[in-house]
């Protein structure tokens, strides 16, 4: 590889459910790795919604939805922010975030229906039993699951020291 190849970003996985308010408290960790690592660090949003959150699929699948428009992040994040909303009024509340930001909201309303994006939720929640998350928030980093279903004390630092070490060794 030469000096002017950039090296591949380091990846973490977030296994996310929208309708976790844990999730949304973990977007301030999200959003300061970011800050750090920029282009360095890929933030995936990986699905595993869970039973006991109602509108938890549908979500993933809307959030797949604004993927598909180029709105992933926004979409996830002004979702998570209306998660008391959202388990109160269920996927009315979907589509109005998609209305909200300008995406096509009767496209968001047919993907429901239609159950375009199920496969991916599907691949996603089977993948996050298959390595042990059982709860949400969970980051998977080099290889090591870190649980934040439980706390979310001292997670981006534990993130940040494994991201580092990644970086280093790319060197």
């Amino acid at each position: 590889m030469s000096d002017s190849t950039p090296a591949a970003p380091v990846v973490l996985d977030v296994w996310c459910e929208l309708q976790c308010p844990d999730c949304h408290r973990a977007l301030t960790d999200v959003h300061a790795l970011r800050a750090r690592y920029g282009d360095r660090l890929d933030v995936r949003l990986r699905h595993f919604p869970l039973e006991k959150h109602k509108h938890a699929y549908a979500a993933a699948q809307a959030a797949e939805e604004a993927a598909e428009q180029g709105m992933d992040w926004p979409y996830i994040e002004a979702v998570l922010a209306r998660t008391d909303e959202l388990g109160r009024s269920g996927e009315p509340v979907l589509i109005e975030v998609a209305r909200e930001l300008g995406l096509d909201a009767d496209e968001f309303d047919t993907a429901l229906i239609d159950g375009r994006h199920m496969l991916i939720v599907d691949a996603d929640q089977a993948e996050g039993k298959a390595i042990g998350v059982t709860g949400t928030p969970t980051y998977v980093i080099g290889g090591e699951r870190l649980d934040g279903g439980t706390s979310q004390d001292g997670l981006r630092e534990r993130i940040e020291e494994i991201a580092d070490r990644l970086i280093a060794g790319q060197g």
